[in-house]
């Protein structure tokens, strides 16, 4: 499934859904299939080569035409056992150029999610990580566009770790888990949308550690209602301006039964929410803020930290619950977070193995890197990696057994601050004999969050909103030949700046035929557009035609 690095939606719950409960709907996936747990355990391990030869044309601003070869070797791991899940894409690829045509460099790429149970259905450890290469535009959106040269090109890493543990105690099922996770990204050059503006203050690295425990009954359990109690606490620390995210927060609620398929829930509780960071270093003549070498605020560790955000009181909700199949769930809230009014909610339907329906509302405080690890908490544990056939890159949604997750709005952007992110995403897949499709839509809000007096408040209130689409389309001609077809569109606006509109399209298509045991021939074409609201930015289109060879062991 192709989605623009600009166009991706996390699909999911505000809270990772515990591993125990994951692996229960894998057992109830195995019965409604109708698999025993000794057949449904499967291991695949499939490492490769590949050689192919790329033809990459900029077709507007310029016309730069340039060839080059890449060799890459990656490995595939599928895992669906009976205490173990997990599936792991990883990628290294080397760009050898001709004539110092600038495409020269290596990239590493890969996408995995694991669980594995060290106490069967009691202890779990969770882990998940991601390498992707990106590029920031002017307006600080991330683009899978790239020029003839590559020098815009920015790496982003993301991983997370940690265990979770469950239990009952007596009517009450018990569980607690803990997460830490870490970003950083990487970038080749200082980002800027034009001389006339400052540079983006592209993020560095962050840390986040997460923890939450609950205890709890289900209605006709303990009590005719259902019951339960507990607590969440995330600190996520940003290196740049050293901004700080703490949230803590303790709930209870009650369920009430309305029918067979339908409960009400609501719950009350108290919040903490607080978001600090420390100003730039500034001219002691012109009290301009210093920017370091790769273009990031140079953060003044003398300063004194200083609070940009707080949210400390009463917090409550009022929800609906539906599900009247073990293939159907769906759930609605609206209460008080934040220090507002908040909704969420969420809809899966998979009424058999071929078809899948996901809806995600969600609204979340918090950084680049917490978006991100949370993000992948969210992946299934058994998928298939969506690259371009192009670039190799990791087009960032991901389908399996479990459901459909994607990746954004984690990676719409970029910039260093932290911001309040709300809103809606939709993915829809349908699997046949011969074929698959899928389309997906989704809007993004981001609204940033920044302390008076520091060079953050520049930013304080500004939104970015991301709108995007996709669509892909698959099919198998024969025993030894099938053909995929990809197409997106994403349109960015961004209220950093006037006229910081941007739209970013294209579409592949790819060729494979099995030559013997092990090789196989693929041949691709694609081009790729980034529409420029900026006068003072062109509009780029490329495109790309590729030939290449691959050997499965």
């Amino acid at each position: 499934m192709r989605f623009t690095t600009t166009a991706r939606l996390a699909i999911a719950a505000a809270l990772v859904l515990p591993a125990q409960a994951m692996a229960q709907e894998r057992e109830e996936g195995r019965e409604y299939r109708g698999e025993s747990e000794a057949s449904a355990q499967r291991i695949e391990v499939e490492p490769y080569i590949e050689v192919n030869q790329i033809l990459f044309a900029e077709l507007d601003p310029g016309n730069d035409v340039v060839t080059y070869t890449s060799v890459a070797a990656g490995i595939d791991t599928y895992i669906d056992g009976r205490n173990t899940d997990a599936s792991v894409s990883l990628r290294y690829e080397r760009r050898i150029g001709y004539d110092d045509n600038g495409v020269d460099g290596d990239t590493i790429s890969g996408i995995a999610r694991a669980s594995t149970a060290i106490v069967p259905r009691n202890v779990f450890v969770e882990a998940g990580a991601l390498a992707t290469r990106t590029s920031i535009e002017g307006n600080g959106a991330l683009s899978d566009s790239f020029g003839v040269q590559d020098d815009r090109s920015t790496q982003i890493y993301s991983a997370y770790a940690g265990p979770s543990v469950q239990g009952r105690v007596g009517d009450f099922q018990t569980e607690a888990s803990y997460r830490f996770g870490y970003t950083k990204v990487e970038q080749q050059d200082v980002v800027t949308a034009n001389p006339a503006i400052e540079p983006i203050d592209v993020f560095d690295e962050s840390t986040v550690h997460a923890a939450q425990a609950r205890i709890a009954s289900r209605p006709g359990e303990a009590l005719p209602i259902g019951v339960g109690v507990g607590s969440s606490f995330v600190q996520e620390d940003i290196s740049n301006l050293d901004q700080r995210v703490r949230d803590f927060r303790v709930r209870g609620d009650v369920t009430v039964p309305v029918s067979s398929t339908v409960a009400v829930v609501g719950g009350i509780g108290y919040e903490d929410v607080e978001i600090s960071s420390r100003d730039a270093v500034r001219d002691p003549v012109t009290d301009v803020p210093l920017l370091g070498p790769d273009g990031r605020f140079v953060t003044d560790d003398s300063a004194p930290r200083t609070i940009a955000y707080e949210a400390d009181g009463l917090i409550w909700d009022v929800g609906v619950m539906w599900r009247p199949s073990r293939r159907t769930a769906a759930q609605a809230y609206v209460g008080r977070r934040y220090g507002s009014t908040s909704y969420w909610g969420s809809l899966s339907y998979q009424p058999n193995t071929r078809t899948s329906l996901n809806v995600g509302v969600y609204d979340q405080v918090q950084g680049f890197g917490n978006q991100l690890t949370s993000t992948l908490a969210d992946l299934p544990t058994n998928f298939r990696a969506n690259r371009d056939p192009l670039t190799g890159d990791i087009f960032g949604c991901v389908g399996g057994t479990e459901g459909a997750t994607c990746l954004s709005p984690a990676l719409a952007s970029v910039r260093s601050g932290t911001f309040r992110s709300r809103g809606v995403g939709a993915t829809y897949a349908r699997n046949l004999t011969r074929s698959s499709w899928g389309l997906g839509l989704g809007y993004d809000n981001r609204e940033y969050i920044g302390a008076e007096g520091t060079v953050l408040a520049l930013a304080d209130g500004i939104v970015d909103e991301n709108y995007w689409a996709s669509a892909f389309y698959n099919t198998q001609i024969d025993r030894r030949s099938s053909f995929n077809l990809n197409g997106y569109a994403n349109l960015f606006q961004s209220g950093f700046a006037d006229d910081s509109e941007l739209v970013n399209l294209g579409s592949t298509a790819s060729y494979y035929r099995t030559l013997a045991a092990g090789l196989s021939a693929s041949a691709a074409v694609g081009i790729d557009g980034v529409l420029r609201d900026d006068e003072l930015l062109e509009d780029l289109w490329t495109a790309r035609a590729a030939l290449g060879l691959r050997y499965t062991f």
